[in-house]
């Protein structure tokens, strides 16, 4: 019997997404099915271009459309088509931005905006759309990381993102001279976040990643009551000092009902360069065990790495620099956790 739409698509049924826990026919992730002869041919269109299971998806749809009797050989092309995750509508604001992101810390010192820069540069190498903003105001540090020393552009009355390694970055360290100190008091710090908000023309982006200061204080208040969140990632350190922030960016966090996207470990270990020997400077596994505790997502551990700093110090994230060391595979896998987690927030 000849092949049919039908037997293409009751076979694709059996081939499951774990992350959303559904077949990739009732999602609508099988577009346009094409049978010539003994050939089947079709698209897999799945909810981010950084899906961490792309591979294997593909594989297992060849696989069972190879099952079926009479087909010689099969095409599957895997696109995708970032859709649109926020708890909340707060009016017009962004809405060119599919996805909005806080990555927050409870305390200073854990390497959050690191972290930042290189999910954001990770993201974009995957062919999503990324926007980064920085709303430490009293310390950017995005201008450093990112290499950019240069000033927006103005157009129709709003800055323009400068686009550096495919992020489009917004800072209040692009307006002000590096060695000038901010001295504002609360009313003019929220009034500065807003404009880094809504006076940029952020324009069409699948993700944008807001880099939060450290702590629960007014930044971060203003964010969570204006910006439609997707979710929220906490960065943290193993010790007991910074897990103790950790909860209460937690429950910062939930109080707005703002999902907890992932807690992300960074500093977690030290491994040896010259004999692999592996040293838990700040002890090891803390994020670990505080996400269960939480009962919130853990989405991977980093290890203290010099090249990461370097990477940092020179504007040129780890990820960027050398796409194949083990350090950005890791960023990568944390970005590919991440891009799951927004999708699996869809009403599927």
């Amino acid at each position: 019997m000849a092949t049919t739409e039908e037997k293409v698509l009751d076979a694709l049924r059996s081939v499951m997404d774990p992350d959303l826990n559904r077949d990739v026919v009732s999602l609508g992730f099988i577009k346009e099915v094409k049978i010539d002869g003994g050939r089947v041919s079709f698209k897999l269109e799945l909810t981010t271009p950084a899906c961490p299971l792309k591979a294997q998806l593909k594989a297992a749809s060849e696989e069972a459309v190879k099952r079926i009797s009479g087909v010689s050989g099969v095409d599957v092309d895997v696109t995708s088509r970032v859709t649109t995750h926020r708890v909340e509508e707060k009016g017009e604001i962004l809405p060119g931005v599919k996805n909005i992101v806080a990555i927050s810390s409870g305390k200073g010192g854990v390497g959050k905006s690191t972290v930042s820069v290189n999910l954001a540069a990770a993201l974009a190498m995957t062919g999503a759309r990324v926007g980064l903003l920085d709303t430490d105001i009293y310390g950017p540090s995005i201008p450093i990381m990112m290499g950019v020393t240069e000033k927006p552009e103005i157009r129709e009355q709003k800055m323009v993102p400068i686009e550096k390694y495919g992020v489009h970055l917004m800072s209040i360290g692009f307006l002000i001279p590096e060695e000038q100190a901010i001295i504002w008091r609360g009313p003019l710090v929220m009034k500065a976040v807003e404009q880094l908000l809504t006076d940029v023309e952020w324009g069409e982006l699948d993700y944008l990643l807001i880099d939060l200061p450290p702590g629960t204080g007014d930044v971060q208040l203003t964010i969570v009551q204006k910006v439609p969140l997707s979710g929220a990632v906490i960065v943290t350190t193993p010790q007991d000092v910074a897990l103790l922030d950790v909860v209460r960016g937690i429950n910062m966090f939930k109080k707005v009902n703002v999902p907890i996207l992932g807690i992300v470990e960074n500093m977690s270990f030290f491994q040896c360069p010259h004999c692999g020997e592996r040293t838990d400077i700040f002890s090891h596994g803390g994020g670990a065990a505080s996400a269960k505790k939480q009962d919130v997502p853990f989405i991977g551990e980093l290890p203290i790495d010099p090249k990461i700093r370097a990477g940092g110090d020179a504007g040129t994230p780890i990820v960027v620099e050398d796409l194949k060391s083990p350090q950005s595979k890791i960023f990568m896998e944390i970005a590919g956790k991440l891009a799951a987690k927004i999708s699996s927030l869809d009403k599927y």
